[in-house]
């Protein structure tokens, strides 16, 4: 099953059935199609790969068949929970959502979780926020961890097109790393942080304050407080404004952000 075998268009009301219409003086109810998933992909696969009568094609064909295969939900593919129809709604006025990844495996499974969700993030969060400009609220997409997409083009495309363009959308970015190298070493992620106005720089290794004095012009004095500073303490710079910070963390506030497995164990306990 492919977007044509649903019915699907350019036309916006192709998304929806046109038998489960239910109409009253006041509203228009419309029940959505479902979408093609992978699963349904994967029988049109095998059903082109056994009309097919080329030769040169059967070697594509089987190849295709048996990569997708651990990602079918009837078959008990290891990487079946991405065929599926989306039970996700972003709902109004929630405060936060987490979309935690962590836990997928990392070579394969997290690299395309992480691609589906940046997709999400940018066409559902950000892009909706702005549709209507009179009802768009201040909005904030955090990446935590943000070295881990680097190794991937498209995550950085991400990240530079948010750097770019959400303010736009009333959406700001904000990125957390514990290693500077890995963006240092590319340009057009490095990109993304010298373009942000406000940077709050906590404790930092010795082999790496260079990279950071060199591409965010700090001075002896505010590098040299980075490799000495305690936990909690760091450097905020607001344009060309800085100044040295405290940040204690209240207990409610320590229950989200503690991450000390030991410490994490004995509250258990």
């Amino acid at each position: 099953m492919n977007m044509k075998d649903c019915g699907i268009t350019s036309d916006p009301n192709s998304l929806y059935e046109t038998n489960n219409l239910a109409t009253s003086t006041k509203n228009l109810y419309k029940s959505k199609k479902l979408m093609p998933t992978i699963g349904s992909w994967y029988k049109m696969l095998l059903k082109k790969a056994k009309e097919n009568t080329d030769k040169n094609y059967e070697f594509h064909y089987s190849y295709l068949t048996k990569v997708m295969k651990q990602y079918v939900r009837e078959l008990n593919g290891q990487m079946a929970y991405f065929d599926g129809q989306s039970t996700f709604e972003l709902l109004d006025g929630i405060p936060f959502i987490n979309l935690d990844i962590s836990s997928l495996e990392e070579r394969f499974a997290r690299p395309l979780a992480q691609q589906i969700l940046l997709s999400w993030i940018w066409e559902k969060y950000v892009k909706k926020n702005s549709e209507d400009r009179e009802k768009a609220t201040k909005k904030r997409v955090i990446v935590d961890e943000a070295w881990m997409l680097l190794p991937f083009q498209e995550a950085v495309d991400f990240l530079n097109k948010m750097a770019r363009r959400a303010r736009k959308r009333n959406v700001s970015l904000a990125i957390i790393s514990q290693r500077f190298q890995d963006f240092y070493e590319n340009e057009a992620a490095q990109a993304v942080l010298t373009s942000s106005d406000t940077k709050l720089f906590l404790a930092q290794d010795k082999s790496e304050i260079s990279y950071l004095k060199e591409v965010f012009k700090l001075s002896e004095g505010e590098a040299g407080f980075l490799v000495t500073c305690l936990i909690g303490e760091g450097l905020l710079k607001v344009g060309s404004d800085s100044a040295i910070i405290r940040i204690t963390p209240t207990k409610k506030e320590f229950e989200f952000v503690e991450t000390n497995l030991n410490k994490l164990a004995s509250k258990n306990e």
